[in-house]
C-alpha cells in the first residue's frame, strides 16, 4: 500500500545524485552564457527566429541539474 506521495522525502536518491547534479550545474552555468548571447544576438537579428532553438536549448541546460537530481530521487525506492 505504498502510494508515491508517502515517499518524497528520499535521502539516499539525493546523496547518490549530487555528484550529477554538481556536473550538470557546470553545465548549467554554460548553458547561462549560451542563452545571454543567444538572446543579445536575436535582439541584433532582424528575423528573430533563426536563433529560437538555441535559445530553447540553452534553458533546457539551465533547468538541467533539477531535472538529474529529482530523476535520481524517483529511482531510489523508500
Amino acid at each position: 500500500m505504498s502510494n508515491d506521495d508517502d515517499c518524497l522525502c528520499r535521502p539516499c536518491g539525493f546523496l547518490l545524485g549530487l555528484p550529477f547534479m554538481l556536473l550538470s550545474a557546470i553545465l548549467s552555468l554554460v548553458g547561462i552564457i549560451v542563452w545571454v548571447i543567444a538572446t543579445l544576438l536575436i535582439c541584433i537579428c532582424p528575423c528573430g527566429v533563426c536563433l529560437a532553438a538555441v535559445v530553447s536549448f540553452a534553458i533546457w541546460l539551465i533547468k538541467m541539474p533539477i531535472h538529474v537530481i529529482t530523476w535520481f530521487t524517483r529511482q531510489i525506492p523508500c
